[in-house]
This record gives C-alpha cells, structure tokens and sequence, in this order.
C-alpha cells in the first residue's frame, strides 16, 4: 500500500513565534484525522526553524519534519549550505528537491538536482523529487517530454532499492501561486505518466508502491477532487499550509 501524503511547504514564511504557532496548531487539530498506517503529515519550515518544529511534533504519529532543500556537497567550505547529513542530525525525515523556484530563481538543473538527491540517499532523508512544465510547454505539447527529462536526469540514476525511498511530486508551474489549478483529468492524466515511467524503469512492483504527490494550488475546496483520482496519493502545499485550518481540510481530503 503506497503512502497516502501532505506535505506542507512554508517557502520564506513565519518568523521563530509565528512557526511554533503554526505546528502547535496543525499538532492539535490533526489529532483523530491520520490513519498512520497509510498517511503522512510532513512540515517543511525553512532552515532555521527544523529544531524547533521537529521538537514540537515529537511524539506525533504521522507527522514528519521536513527540509526545503538541501546540499549537493556533503561537507566543506560552502558557506550558506546545509547538508543532507546535518539535517538527519536533527532527525529530518524528508527533503524537498528541485521544487520549481530552486529551478527558475537559482538555476538549478539536472546534474544539480541528482547530486542533491544522492546526498539526500545517503544520509537516508527521503527526496520529495518536484517535476513540471512552464505553461508555454503545455500548450506546445511539449510537457510529456519536460517531466519525463527531469525525472531522467535527476532522480532516476537511483537504484531501484534507493527509488522506494523516493516520493515525487507533480507541480504545474503554470499553477503555483497563480490561483490556476490543473483540472483532476490533467493532474490525473499527469500522474499516470509518471507511474508508467517509474514501471518503465524499475518495474511494477515499485511503480504500485510509490506515492507521487500533486503540487499546484490545491487548496480545501479542490483537494478532495484531486486526491480521488487514482494516480494522485496527496498533495505538496504551499501558501494554504500557511494556515493551520486550511491544510488540515486538506489533510481530511485524503480519506481514510
């Protein structure tokens, strides 16, 4: 049984007070909700507030820390990085990874991107690998062939052992914080492709177990449609993860 997610991205958001607000929160009002068997809750603070947010939720079936990214190097004379292995010191379970504004503001590609996810394999954080087109790439057709480059060049030089530790999340770039949703026939749509390429690569067996996650503007009003497709396994939030009731509805759209 694929995990069934919620991954809530705060981007540059919430000062120290603000972000144990906001996890003290989402802590309380999700009590009940999980199934923790088959769903998960992740947090994904910016750097700075990892300690504190991973100590509030301790304790908390079903709810996990997460990182916004993380390093390519391991360690050095890098200043202003943060490695993968330093985050696991602090007990952080997953890490975003070329989340399309990592792409667009700082240029970063596939080589970049693959190097981030084997430091992340390695110091066992699971990557939560973002792949999706520019709105000129779907109306050109071309956003097939976007999505299965990126997941080429950047996360499937992983061995089919370290691809089951991997989570993908599908973010229409056209869609991210621009009010614009993908319909659920084209996120669905998008979705099934994806799982037919990880088949391609490593078989059905790891293709049936693996949770690919939607990622432009879902909010309470349109998770449940999204989440009901069967290629769609829950959702990367960004601004309504800001807002402790809102992601919680999001988090209820995952049934049980």
């Amino acid at each position: 049984m694929r995990k069934k997610i919620v991954a809530g991205n705060w981007k540059l958001n919430k000062n120290k007070a603000e972000s144990i607000e906001l996890t003290s929160e989402i802590k309380e009002k999700i009590k009940g909700v999980l199934s923790t068997d088959s769903h998960e809750v992740i947090l994904c603070p910016p750097f700075v507030h990892i300690s504190n947010v991973v100590d509030l939720v301790k304790g908390s079936e079903g709810l996990k820390v997460g990182s916004q990214d993380c390093s390519l190097f391991e360690q050095g004379a890098y200043t202003g990085e943060v490695s993968a292995e330093i985050l696991k010191s602090y007990n952080v379970s997953y890490a975003i990874i070329g989340h399309s504004e990592r792409r667009n503001y700082f240029k970063e590609d596939g080589n970049v991107l693959s190097q981030k996810v084997t430091q992340a394999v390695k110091s066992q954080i699971t990557p939560i690998f973002c792949c999706g087109e520019l709105l000129n790439e779907r109306e050109s057709g071309s956003h097939f062939d976007i999505v299965q480059s990126q997941l080429e060049e950047g996360l499937f030089h992983l061995s089919e052992t370290e691809i089951k530790n991997c989570v993908i999340a599908y973010e229409p770039v056209w869609a991210i914080g621009t009010g614009k949703t993908a319909t659920p026939d084209e996120a669905q749509e998008m979705h099934k492709f994806i799982r037919g390429l990880v088949e391609l690569k490593y078989g059905q067996e790891v293709a049936n177990e693996f949770s690919v996650l939607y990622g432009g503007s879902c909010k309470p009003g349109n998770a449940k449609s999204l989440f009901n497709c069967l290629d769609i396994d829950g959702g990367l939030i960004g601004g309504a993860s800001l807002n402790a009731d809102d992601f919680v509805e999001i988090i209820k759209a995952l049934g049980s």
